[in-house]
């Protein structure tokens, strides 16, 4: 077997490489494991993509991306070569054990810390979850790949430059194309509901400035938003109708949501609607509360309205570029 020291390669095109063999074995070990306990030969992942996932029981982040990684995982597994390696982070055994029951791929076993914290320094491993994406050769990809998964999906794969590429001349083609239905209708979910669950069907939504308000009951900062958002909404509406806000939740359960939604005077996603996870997706939420401004033409004008709205209140209306050129110089005026 390689020695851990012979594990970056220098190839003569200038490329860093790592040979798959030598950085995720120890002198004592060649195999990685499963949740079940069964031993993989490390030498198995040849001629495989290979995910470096970082991650741990004790971080929020990580526990609500790894479902998400999960559903991709198992999605390109009937197709394509590719598997995940989990690097824990983890305090503890028994930690370590409960978190990756959840998960279908492979590990480094808890008891090789030597390895785990190899890799960490190997990558250069800040912050989790982390996901490290090597090519057959072993060639790094990304090391990116948690943003990638929340963004494309299975969509990203093989993960070269030349996919992404194609990604981002998919993704310029409709936000040019983007009208309100394009982002919040799918197949049959062409509503959204108001109060007592009544349905509201997206087109009656056509023509005003909309409010995607990601938020939920568990996240403290979204309480503590809530009633400024209610405020500007109050104030810009006073004279008609022309804004709506949307609440697209991330609750854990459907009391919560309720709880939540019972104090908003607009409308929402149905709790667990698939539709979030694509708007997520096409908004890069990572992290709530957060609100994005749609134009009454069906376009993105800010995803930073929630800044907007703490910096400015109803004043932010419409939340165009215009709108704060012309707040900026009264600012100046005034001053």
């Amino acid at each position: 077997m390689a020695s851990p020291a012979n594990a970056e390669v220098e190839r003569t095109d200038g490329d860093t490489r790592y040979d798959l063999s030598s950085i995720l074995f120890s002198p004592n070990r060649d195999y990685l494991i499963r949740n079940n306990s069964d031993q993989v030969k490390v030498d198995s992942l040849s001629g495989n993509i290979v995910g470096l996932y970082f991650s741990a029981s004790w971080c929020g982040p990580c526990q609500r991306f790894t479902p998400d990684l999960v559903d991709v995982y198992n999605e390109l597994l009937q197709v394509n070569k590719f598997e995940i390696v989990f690097v824990s982070n983890d305090k503890d055994n028994e930690s370590f054990d409960k978190y990756f029951s959840k998960m279908p791929w492979l590990a480094i076993p808890f008891s090789d810390s030597e390895t785990r914290e190899r890799l960490n320094e190997v990558f250069a491993v800040s912050g989790i979850p982390h996901l490290v994406l090597l090519d057959e050769n072993g060639k790094v990809l990304t090391n990116k790949g948690v943003g990638v998964i929340r963004e494309h999906g299975v969509k990203a794969y093989p993960f070269t430059p030349a996919k992404f590429a194609e990604l981002e001349e998919i993704d310029k083609a409709r936000r040019e194309a983007q009208t309100l239905e394009s982002i919040l209708v799918s197949e049959d979910c062409d509503f959204v509901i108001g109060k007592d669950g009544v349905k509201i069907p997206v087109s009656d939504l056509v023509g005003k400035t909309i409010l995607l308000y990601f938020s939920a009951h568990w996240c403290p900062p979204c309480r503590a938003f809530l009633p400024v958002l209610m405020e500007a909404y109050k104030k810009i509406n006073e004279n008609g109708n022309v804004l709506e806000v949307v609440f697209i939740s991330s609750d854990r359960d459907q009391t919560s949501f309720n709880e939540f939604f019972s104090k908003m005077p607009w409308l929402a996603l149905p709790f667990g609607d698939k539709r979030k996870q694509s708007l997520s997706r096409i908004f890069k939420v990572r992290g709530i509360p957060m609100v994005v401004a749609i134009g009454p033409n069906g376009k993105t004008v800010s995803t930073e309205a929630r800044e907007l709205i703490m910096s400015h209140g109803a004043e932010a209306y419409p939340f165009t570029s215009e709108r704060l050129k012309e707040i900026k110089a009264s600012y100046e005026k005034m001053a």
